[in-house]
Protein backbone atom coordinates (compact mmCIF):
# COMPACT_ATOMS: atom_id res chain seq x y z
CA UNK A 1 0.00 0.00 0.00
CA UNK A 2 3.03 2.52 -0.25
CA UNK A 3 2.50 3.37 -3.44
CA UNK A 4 -0.84 4.79 -2.49
CA UNK A 5 0.76 6.84 -0.10
CA UNK A 6 3.23 7.78 -2.79
CA UNK A 7 0.34 8.39 -4.77
CA UNK A 8 -1.31 10.88 -2.04
CA UNK A 9 1.75 12.68 -1.59
CA UNK A 10 2.55 13.31 -4.89
CA UNK A 11 -1.14 14.35 -6.06
CA UNK A 12 -1.46 16.14 -2.65
CA UNK A 13 -4.76 14.28 -1.87
CA UNK A 14 -4.12 15.19 1.68
CA UNK A 15 -7.21 15.22 4.55
CA UNK A 16 -8.66 18.64 4.83
CA UNK A 17 -6.83 19.03 8.42
CA UNK A 18 -3.82 20.98 9.58
CA UNK A 19 -0.54 19.23 8.85
CA UNK A 20 2.04 18.80 11.60
CA UNK A 21 4.96 16.73 12.47
CA UNK A 22 5.21 14.64 15.20
CA UNK A 23 6.58 16.76 17.06
CA UNK A 24 4.11 19.79 16.86
CA UNK A 25 5.76 21.67 14.56
CA UNK A 26 3.17 23.18 11.50
CA UNK A 27 3.75 21.93 7.81
CA UNK A 28 2.49 22.77 4.51
CA UNK A 29 3.58 22.03 1.05
CA UNK A 30 4.52 23.89 -1.51
CA UNK A 31 5.50 21.80 -3.83
CA UNK A 32 5.97 17.90 -3.39
CA UNK A 33 8.54 17.51 -5.69
CA UNK A 34 9.15 14.82 -8.36
CA UNK A 35 8.82 11.43 -8.38
CA UNK A 36 12.45 9.82 -8.35
CA UNK A 37 12.67 6.80 -10.99
CA UNK A 38 16.06 5.66 -9.57
CA UNK A 39 17.54 4.42 -6.73
CA UNK A 40 17.69 7.01 -3.74
CA UNK A 41 15.07 9.30 -2.02
CA UNK A 42 11.24 8.89 -3.68
CA UNK A 43 10.87 12.73 -4.47
CA UNK A 44 13.20 15.21 -5.20
CA UNK A 45 12.89 19.00 -5.45
CA UNK A 46 10.19 19.32 -3.24
CA UNK A 47 9.11 22.93 -1.14
CA UNK A 48 8.09 22.65 2.61
CA UNK A 49 7.44 25.05 4.98
CA UNK A 50 8.11 23.58 8.29
CA UNK A 51 7.43 25.97 11.31
CA UNK A 52 7.70 29.08 9.56
CA UNK A 53 10.73 28.23 7.56
CA UNK A 54 10.88 27.13 4.30
CA UNK A 55 13.20 24.07 2.72
CA UNK A 56 14.29 22.04 -0.54
CA UNK A 57 14.66 18.87 -0.81
CA UNK A 58 14.50 15.17 -0.91
CA UNK A 59 11.00 13.61 0.39
CA UNK A 60 10.90 9.96 1.57
CA UNK A 61 7.99 7.97 2.50
CA UNK A 62 7.21 4.86 4.25
CA UNK A 63 4.58 2.71 5.45
CA UNK A 64 6.44 2.72 8.77
CA UNK A 65 8.91 4.68 10.12
CA UNK A 66 10.97 1.92 11.46
CA UNK A 67 11.38 1.10 7.24
CA UNK A 68 13.96 3.63 7.49
CA UNK A 69 16.35 1.44 9.50
CA UNK A 70 15.09 -1.92 7.36
CA UNK A 71 16.40 -0.16 4.06
CA UNK A 72 19.42 1.01 5.90
CA UNK A 73 19.01 4.69 4.78
CA UNK A 74 20.62 6.13 7.98
CA UNK A 75 23.66 4.72 6.72
CA UNK A 76 23.41 5.65 2.73
CA UNK A 77 24.39 9.30 2.15
CA UNK A 78 21.77 10.02 -0.44
CA UNK A 79 19.12 10.48 2.29
CA UNK A 80 21.17 12.69 4.56
CA UNK A 81 19.47 15.43 2.11
CA UNK A 82 15.85 14.22 3.22
CA UNK A 83 13.99 17.61 4.14
CA UNK A 84 10.69 15.52 5.37
CA UNK A 85 10.28 11.91 6.33
CA UNK A 86 6.51 11.57 5.68
CA UNK A 87 4.91 8.24 7.05
CA UNK A 88 1.76 6.48 7.68
CA UNK A 89 2.50 5.13 11.43
CA UNK A 90 5.84 6.65 13.18
CA UNK A 91 6.98 4.19 15.40
CA UNK A 92 10.08 5.23 15.04
CA UNK A 93 12.40 8.84 14.89
CA UNK A 94 14.97 8.49 12.64
CA UNK A 95 18.09 10.52 12.31
CA UNK A 96 21.30 11.16 9.46
CA UNK A 97 24.39 9.38 9.33
CA UNK A 98 25.73 12.27 11.11
CA UNK A 99 22.66 11.76 13.97
CA UNK A 100 20.63 14.41 13.61
CA UNK A 101 17.10 14.28 13.69
CA UNK A 102 14.96 13.98 9.87
CA UNK A 103 11.74 15.63 10.73
CA UNK A 104 8.46 13.51 10.22
CA UNK A 105 5.53 13.48 9.06
CA UNK A 106 2.22 11.26 9.47
CA UNK A 107 0.22 11.10 6.45
CA UNK A 108 -2.65 9.34 6.79
CA UNK A 109 -4.65 7.53 3.43
CA UNK A 110 -7.74 9.14 3.85
CA UNK A 111 -10.50 6.21 4.16
CA UNK A 112 -12.44 7.54 0.79
CA UNK A 113 -8.97 7.25 -1.14
CA UNK A 114 -8.29 4.09 0.31
CA UNK A 115 -12.28 2.59 -0.42
CA UNK A 116 -12.00 3.69 -3.97
CA UNK A 117 -8.46 2.47 -4.91
CA UNK A 118 -9.59 -0.75 -3.18
CA UNK A 119 -12.73 -0.66 -5.49
CA UNK A 120 -10.47 -0.06 -8.53
CA UNK A 121 -8.30 -3.36 -7.62
CA UNK A 122 -10.93 -5.73 -7.04
CA UNK A 123 -14.14 -4.84 -9.16
CA UNK A 124 -14.97 -7.50 -11.33
CA UNK A 125 -16.15 -5.66 -14.12
CA UNK A 126 -14.57 -3.45 -17.29
CA UNK A 127 -13.39 -0.70 -17.10
CA UNK A 128 -13.29 -0.84 -13.31
CA UNK A 129 -13.96 3.04 -13.60
CA UNK A 130 -17.16 2.94 -15.00
CA UNK A 131 -18.49 5.03 -12.97
CA UNK A 132 -17.11 8.50 -13.51
CA UNK A 133 -16.10 8.13 -16.55
CA UNK A 134 -19.61 10.31 -18.04
CA UNK A 135 -18.47 12.46 -15.64
CA UNK A 136 -14.72 13.41 -17.53
CA UNK A 137 -14.48 16.64 -19.72
CA UNK A 138 -14.10 16.30 -22.85
CA UNK A 139 -10.68 17.39 -23.37
CA UNK A 140 -9.36 15.34 -20.57
CA UNK A 141 -10.32 12.22 -22.20
CA UNK A 142 -9.08 14.03 -26.04
CA UNK A 143 -5.90 15.06 -24.14
CA UNK A 144 -5.68 11.37 -22.59
CA UNK A 145 -6.52 9.60 -25.54
CA UNK A 146 -3.58 11.45 -27.66
CA UNK A 147 -1.04 10.66 -24.93
CA UNK A 148 -2.26 6.89 -24.47
CA UNK A 149 -1.90 6.81 -28.64
CA UNK A 150 1.79 7.95 -29.17
CA UNK A 151 2.93 5.66 -26.17
CA UNK A 152 1.41 2.45 -28.10
CA UNK A 153 3.13 3.97 -30.67
CA UNK A 154 6.28 3.87 -28.92
CA UNK A 155 5.83 0.21 -27.73
CA UNK A 156 5.47 -0.40 -31.59
CA UNK A 157 8.08 1.44 -32.23
CA UNK A 158 10.31 -1.21 -30.01
CA UNK A 159 8.86 -3.74 -31.97
CA UNK A 160 9.95 -2.72 -35.20
CA UNK A 161 13.07 -1.26 -34.11
CA UNK A 162 13.88 -5.05 -33.19
CA UNK A 163 12.82 -6.57 -36.17
CA UNK A 164 14.68 -3.76 -37.98
CA UNK A 165 17.52 -4.83 -36.20
CA UNK A 166 17.63 -8.54 -36.42
CA UNK A 167 16.57 -8.11 -40.61
CA UNK A 168 20.32 -6.48 -40.87
CA UNK A 169 18.98 -2.82 -40.87
CA UNK A 170 16.85 -3.05 -43.65
CA UNK A 171 13.83 -1.27 -43.82
CA UNK A 172 11.83 -3.37 -46.29
CA UNK A 173 12.37 -6.76 -44.49
CA UNK A 174 11.61 -5.22 -40.87
CA UNK A 175 7.77 -4.00 -42.71
CA UNK A 176 7.60 -7.64 -44.21
CA UNK A 177 8.20 -9.22 -40.93
CA UNK A 178 5.71 -6.69 -39.10
CA UNK A 179 3.13 -7.22 -42.17
CA UNK A 180 3.35 -11.37 -41.51
CA UNK A 181 3.43 -10.68 -37.44
CA UNK A 182 -0.02 -8.43 -38.23
CA UNK A 183 -1.36 -11.58 -40.84
CA UNK A 184 -1.77 -13.68 -37.97
CA UNK A 185 -4.70 -11.62 -36.74
CA UNK A 186 -3.79 -12.29 -33.20
CA UNK A 187 -4.16 -16.39 -33.06
CA UNK A 188 -1.03 -16.74 -34.78
CA UNK A 189 0.72 -13.90 -34.76
CA UNK A 190 3.37 -16.08 -33.04
CA UNK A 191 3.91 -18.13 -35.80
CA UNK A 192 4.02 -15.74 -38.05
CA UNK A 193 7.09 -14.16 -36.37
CA UNK A 194 8.81 -17.81 -36.36
CA UNK A 195 8.22 -18.31 -40.46
CA UNK A 196 9.22 -14.27 -41.07
CA UNK A 197 12.33 -15.19 -39.08
CA UNK A 198 13.73 -18.45 -40.84
CA UNK A 199 12.73 -16.64 -44.08
CA UNK A 200 15.84 -15.79 -46.14
CA UNK A 201 14.86 -12.89 -47.72
CA UNK A 202 18.21 -12.47 -50.04
CA UNK A 203 17.80 -15.37 -51.54
CA UNK A 204 14.21 -15.48 -52.03
CA UNK A 205 14.58 -12.59 -53.76
CA UNK A 206 16.53 -14.45 -56.80
CA UNK A 207 13.48 -15.83 -56.93
CA UNK A 208 10.65 -13.49 -56.83
CA UNK A 209 9.81 -13.17 -60.37
CA UNK A 210 8.27 -16.52 -59.73
CA UNK A 211 5.23 -16.89 -58.18
CA UNK A 212 5.35 -20.82 -57.70
CA UNK A 213 8.81 -20.49 -56.16
CA UNK A 214 7.97 -17.83 -53.63
CA UNK A 215 4.77 -20.06 -52.76
CA UNK A 216 7.36 -22.69 -52.18
CA UNK A 217 9.40 -20.79 -49.70
CA UNK A 218 6.60 -19.44 -47.80
CA UNK A 219 4.87 -22.56 -47.40
CA UNK A 220 8.32 -24.47 -47.19
CA UNK A 221 9.46 -22.36 -44.36
CA UNK A 222 5.79 -22.45 -42.70
CA UNK A 223 6.05 -26.50 -42.36
CA UNK A 224 3.34 -25.96 -44.33
CA UNK A 225 4.12 -28.77 -46.99
CA UNK A 226 4.48 -31.11 -44.32
CA UNK A 227 1.41 -33.86 -44.68
CA UNK A 228 1.13 -34.13 -41.12
CA UNK A 229 -0.15 -30.49 -40.91
CA UNK A 230 -3.46 -31.69 -42.68
CA UNK A 231 -6.18 -33.39 -41.50
CA UNK A 232 -6.18 -36.94 -41.94
CA UNK A 233 -9.10 -37.00 -44.87
CA UNK A 234 -7.04 -34.51 -46.48
CA UNK A 235 -3.62 -35.86 -46.63
CA UNK A 236 -3.86 -38.36 -49.47
CA UNK A 237 -6.19 -36.07 -51.92
CA UNK A 238 -3.15 -33.26 -51.28
CA UNK A 239 -0.69 -35.87 -52.23
CA UNK A 240 -2.43 -36.06 -55.78
CA UNK A 241 -2.62 -32.72 -56.56
CA UNK A 242 -0.33 -31.13 -59.30
CA UNK A 243 -0.27 -28.01 -57.39
CA UNK A 244 0.88 -29.11 -54.24
CA UNK A 245 3.46 -31.76 -55.18
CA UNK A 246 5.20 -28.99 -57.55
CA UNK A 247 4.86 -26.79 -54.38
CA UNK A 248 6.93 -29.99 -52.53
CA UNK A 249 9.96 -30.17 -54.87
CA UNK A 250 10.58 -26.88 -55.40
CA UNK A 251 10.62 -26.55 -51.65
CA UNK A 252 12.73 -29.57 -51.93
CA UNK A 253 15.20 -27.65 -54.46
CA UNK A 254 15.27 -24.93 -52.46
CA UNK A 255 15.59 -26.27 -48.95
CA UNK A 256 18.84 -28.62 -50.46
CA UNK A 257 20.17 -24.87 -52.41
CA UNK A 258 20.01 -22.47 -49.28
CA UNK A 259 20.29 -25.26 -46.52
CA UNK A 260 16.73 -24.23 -44.82
CA UNK A 261 15.07 -25.50 -41.66
CA UNK A 262 11.40 -24.62 -41.83
CA UNK A 263 9.29 -24.40 -38.44
CA UNK A 264 7.57 -26.54 -36.37
CA UNK A 265 4.54 -26.92 -37.82
CA UNK A 266 2.43 -27.55 -34.62
CA UNK A 267 2.78 -23.58 -34.23
CA UNK A 268 -0.22 -22.74 -36.29
CA UNK A 269 -3.40 -22.86 -34.73
CA UNK A 270 -6.70 -23.82 -36.66
CA UNK A 271 -9.32 -24.18 -34.53
CA UNK A 272 -12.90 -21.47 -34.40
CA UNK A 273 -11.23 -19.55 -37.38
CA UNK A 274 -13.13 -18.17 -40.45
CA UNK A 275 -12.40 -19.62 -43.69
CA UNK A 276 -10.96 -17.01 -45.35
CA UNK A 277 -8.61 -16.44 -42.15
CA UNK A 278 -7.05 -20.03 -42.54
CA UNK A 279 -3.34 -19.82 -42.40
CA UNK A 280 -2.94 -21.11 -45.59
CA UNK A 281 -4.80 -18.63 -47.26
CA UNK A 282 -3.13 -15.55 -45.69
CA UNK A 283 0.58 -17.04 -46.82
CA UNK A 284 -0.54 -17.78 -50.37
CA UNK A 285 -1.85 -13.81 -50.08
CA UNK A 286 1.49 -12.68 -48.46
CA UNK A 287 3.53 -14.56 -51.07
CA UNK A 288 1.28 -13.18 -54.15
CA UNK A 289 2.51 -9.39 -52.42
CA UNK A 290 6.24 -10.43 -52.22
CA UNK A 291 5.68 -11.46 -55.81
CA UNK A 292 4.30 -8.41 -56.32
CA UNK A 293 6.62 -5.99 -55.04
CA UNK A 294 4.33 -3.49 -54.26
CA UNK A 295 4.66 -3.16 -50.35
CA UNK A 296 8.13 -1.58 -49.74
CA UNK A 297 8.92 0.71 -47.34
CA UNK A 298 9.63 3.99 -49.74
CA UNK A 299 6.20 2.86 -51.26
CA UNK A 300 4.27 3.39 -48.27
CA UNK A 301 6.17 6.19 -46.82
CA UNK A 302 5.69 8.10 -50.12
CA UNK A 303 1.72 7.21 -50.77
CA UNK A 304 0.14 10.14 -50.22
CA UNK A 305 -2.95 8.56 -48.63
CA UNK A 306 -4.90 5.82 -47.30
CA UNK A 307 -6.47 4.55 -50.23
CA UNK A 308 -2.81 4.62 -51.96
CA UNK A 309 -1.95 2.41 -49.03
CA UNK A 310 -4.59 0.18 -49.32
CA UNK A 311 -3.92 0.13 -52.91
CA UNK A 312 -0.46 -1.27 -52.34
CA UNK A 313 -1.59 -3.99 -49.80
CA UNK A 314 -4.58 -5.42 -51.30
CA UNK A 315 -3.69 -8.63 -53.27
CA UNK A 316 -5.22 -11.56 -54.22
CA UNK A 317 -4.06 -15.28 -53.81
CA UNK A 318 -3.30 -17.48 -56.93
CA UNK A 319 -6.07 -18.92 -58.90
CA UNK A 320 -5.74 -22.50 -56.71
CA UNK A 321 -6.88 -20.80 -53.66
CA UNK A 322 -10.28 -19.84 -54.90
CA UNK A 323 -11.42 -22.53 -54.47
CA UNK A 324 -9.38 -24.05 -51.50
CA UNK A 325 -8.79 -22.96 -47.70
CA UNK A 326 -5.87 -25.94 -46.85
CA UNK A 327 -4.18 -28.25 -49.02
CA UNK A 328 -6.66 -31.11 -50.26
CA UNK A 329 -9.58 -29.74 -49.03
CA UNK A 330 -13.16 -30.47 -51.32
CA UNK A 331 -12.96 -27.97 -53.59
CA UNK A 332 -15.64 -24.95 -52.72
CA UNK A 333 -17.36 -22.28 -54.61
CA UNK A 334 -14.62 -20.52 -57.40
CA UNK A 335 -13.87 -17.03 -55.82
CA UNK A 336 -10.78 -15.01 -55.16
CA UNK A 337 -9.32 -14.73 -52.15
CA UNK A 338 -8.44 -10.67 -51.46
CA UNK A 339 -8.28 -9.18 -48.60
CA UNK A 340 -11.41 -7.65 -47.52
CA UNK A 341 -11.64 -3.64 -46.80
CA UNK A 342 -11.59 -4.71 -43.03
CA UNK A 343 -9.03 -6.52 -43.22
CA UNK A 344 -6.82 -3.94 -45.33
CA UNK A 345 -7.98 -1.45 -42.22
CA UNK A 346 -6.76 -3.68 -39.67
CA UNK A 347 -3.45 -3.86 -41.71
CA UNK A 348 -3.18 0.32 -42.22
CA UNK A 349 -3.67 0.00 -38.41
CA UNK A 350 -1.44 -2.57 -37.06
CA UNK A 351 1.39 -2.40 -39.75
CA UNK A 352 1.62 1.26 -41.81
CA UNK A 353 0.69 3.32 -38.77
CA UNK A 354 3.45 2.39 -36.74
CA UNK A 355 5.63 1.66 -39.55
CA UNK A 356 5.18 5.18 -40.64
CA UNK A 357 5.94 6.21 -36.54
CA UNK A 358 9.44 3.71 -35.70
CA UNK A 359 10.88 5.47 -39.22
CA UNK A 360 9.66 8.40 -37.69
CA UNK A 361 11.09 8.68 -34.87
CA UNK A 362 14.55 6.48 -35.86
CA UNK A 363 15.01 9.00 -38.22
CA UNK A 364 14.01 11.87 -36.26
CA UNK A 365 11.37 13.11 -39.05
CA UNK A 366 8.61 14.18 -37.09
CA UNK A 367 6.34 14.18 -40.72
CA UNK A 368 5.98 10.92 -40.62
CA UNK A 369 4.98 9.89 -36.96
CA UNK A 370 2.26 12.65 -37.79
CA UNK A 371 1.49 11.27 -40.83
CA UNK A 372 0.87 8.25 -38.83
CA UNK A 373 -1.53 9.67 -36.29
CA UNK A 374 -3.26 11.46 -39.35
CA UNK A 375 -3.99 7.65 -40.98
CA UNK A 376 -4.95 6.46 -37.71
CA UNK A 377 -7.60 9.54 -36.91
CA UNK A 378 -8.86 8.36 -40.92
CA UNK A 379 -9.42 5.33 -40.07
CA UNK A 380 -12.93 3.92 -37.64
CA UNK A 381 -12.54 2.62 -34.50
CA UNK A 382 -11.77 -1.36 -33.94
CA UNK A 383 -14.84 -3.33 -32.76
CA UNK A 384 -13.93 -5.17 -30.43
CA UNK A 385 -14.96 -6.12 -26.17
CA UNK A 386 -12.85 -3.53 -25.41
CA UNK A 387 -14.28 -0.58 -27.56
CA UNK A 388 -17.77 -1.78 -26.92
CA UNK A 389 -17.16 -1.79 -22.94
CA UNK A 390 -15.96 1.76 -22.97
CA UNK A 391 -18.80 2.92 -25.35
CA UNK A 392 -21.31 1.55 -22.92
CA UNK A 393 -20.15 3.59 -20.69
CA UNK A 394 -21.07 6.61 -22.90
CA UNK A 395 -17.15 7.50 -24.33
CA UNK A 396 -17.04 8.46 -27.40
CA UNK A 397 -14.64 6.33 -29.78
CA UNK A 398 -14.51 7.95 -33.18
CA UNK A 399 -11.28 6.41 -34.83
CA UNK A 400 -8.91 3.91 -34.54
CA UNK A 401 -6.94 6.74 -33.11
CA UNK A 402 -9.41 6.62 -29.90
CA UNK A 403 -9.30 2.40 -30.02
CA UNK A 404 -5.85 2.13 -30.38
CA UNK A 405 -5.03 4.55 -27.31
CA UNK A 406 -7.89 2.34 -25.69
CA UNK A 407 -5.99 -0.75 -26.05
CA UNK A 408 -3.42 0.85 -24.80
CA UNK A 409 -4.97 2.04 -21.72
CA UNK A 410 -6.51 -1.43 -21.22
CA UNK A 411 -3.38 -3.73 -21.76
CA UNK A 412 -0.48 -1.43 -20.44
CA UNK A 413 -2.97 0.15 -17.55
CA UNK A 414 -5.96 -1.83 -16.80
CA UNK A 415 -4.46 -5.33 -17.17
CA UNK A 416 -1.76 -4.97 -14.35
CA UNK A 417 -4.05 -2.92 -12.46
CA UNK A 418 -2.11 0.04 -12.91
CA UNK A 419 -4.86 2.67 -11.52
CA UNK A 420 -2.26 5.17 -9.91
CA UNK A 421 -0.57 5.72 -13.20
CA UNK A 422 -4.05 6.51 -15.07
CA UNK A 423 -5.69 9.48 -15.33
CA UNK A 424 -9.19 8.33 -15.40
CA UNK A 425 -8.09 6.78 -12.06
CA UNK A 426 -6.65 9.77 -10.89
CA UNK A 427 -10.03 11.46 -11.56
CA UNK A 428 -12.01 8.64 -9.90
CA UNK A 429 -9.77 8.83 -7.08
CA UNK A 430 -10.00 12.34 -6.39
CA UNK A 431 -13.78 12.17 -6.74
CA UNK A 432 -13.76 11.02 -3.22
CA UNK A 433 -15.12 13.51 -0.35
CA UNK A 434 -13.70 15.94 1.86
CA UNK A 435 -9.79 16.05 -0.01
CA UNK A 436 -8.55 18.91 -1.52
CA UNK A 437 -8.72 20.31 -4.61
Amino acid sequence: MEELLHYVWKHRLFPLTTLKTIDGKSVEVIDPGLPNPNAGPDFSGAKVVIDGTTWAGNVELHLKASDWFLHHHDEDERYDSIILHVVEESDATIHRRNGLLVPQMELHIPDAIRSRYHELITIDHYPPCYQSVGDLSKLMIHSYLSSLLVERLKDRYEQIRQRYEEHELSWDDALFATLAHNFGFGVNGTAFDAWARSIPFRAVDHHRDNLLQVEAFFFGQAGMLDPQILPPYYRESASNESYYQQLQKEYAFLKNKFSLEPINPSLWKFARMRPDGSPFVRMAQLAMLYHNETVTSSQLLDAPDKEVMCSLLRCTASSYWNTHYTFGSTPTTDYPKQMSDSTLNLLLINTVAPFLFAYGHRKDLQSYCDKAIALLEQLPAENNYIIRNWRDCGLQVTNAADSQALIQLKRNYCEKKDCLRCRIGYYYLKRAENLAP
